[in-house]
């Protein structure tokens, strides 16, 4: 019995590790995020191993269930739609149950989207404070009003539709002249990087329809 998280790519499919097929072609199921998006890749690669959706809504539900499976001596993957599971993926709450249980648990090296945009920023990135996705609703003003005084790099994940409400929500709080990154569609044909104050990366955003995964990376405080 073994659990294993794999990556998958954030964009180009070529981006899959070789072990990372392997690990997947072994096993005896996959638990995706999307059944739909992750028989793309596993036709690519030519994968025939079952699938099972494992998502945000059903993953309470069926956690038990899993680690029975995995106590039974079923070899089970689990992939999200891009990058690497339990890094505002599902993947968490199994890992966790399964740990207590005693299952081996392995999580394999490979694609998370904030190592590239961290990178491409130019921003510092020896030491850095993952925030994923920030409340949508309740908390998110309390959650953005503790950022001005973070002197660490901050990365932030936003959907497309709501990077120019944040970018205004961030430069209302932290000034206009903080220096920002935003990266989308990393590693896909349309790959894109902004960097600069926030004002400007807005005034850059705020003119165009915003397509693709977003990754924001803020710069902290200076002292």
């Amino acid at each position: 019995m073994k659990l294993f998280l794999v990556p998958t790519p954030v964009g180009n499919l070529g981006d899959m590790t070789y072990r990372g097929v392997e690990v997947l072609r072994s096993v005896d199921l996959i638990l995706a995020e999307d059944t739909r998006t992750s028989r793309v890749l596993m036709q690519h690669y030519g994968i025939e191993t079952p699938l099972q959706s494992y998502h945000i809504f059903n993953e309470h539900q069926t956690v038990a269930g899993i680690v029975e499976r995995l106590k039974a001596g079923t070899t089970i993957a689990v992939i999200t739609d891009a990058g690497t599971p339990g890094i505002s993926d599902p993947g968490f709450l199994l890992v966790r149950e399964a740990v207590k249980e005693g299952i081996e648990v392995e999580c394999l090296p490979g694609a998370t989207a904030f190592v590239p945009a961290l990178i491409d920023s130019g921003l510092p990135c020896d030491r850095f404070v993952f925030l994923g996705f920030l409340p949508h609703k309740k908390g998110r003003q309390t959650a953005i009003k503790a950022l001005p005084d973070e002197q660490r790099t901050m990365i932030i994940y936003e959907s497309p539709y709501r990077l120019v409400k944040l970018l205004e929500e961030l430069q209302e709080v932290l000034g206009a002249e903080r220096q920002v990154s935003v990266s989308r569609e990393i590693s896909k044909l349309h790959a894109e990087t902004a960097r600069g104050t926030i004002a400007e990366v807005l005034a850059h955003f705020g003119a165009k329809e915003v397509k693709g995964e977003i990754v924001v990376i803020l710069a902290g405080k200076t002292a």
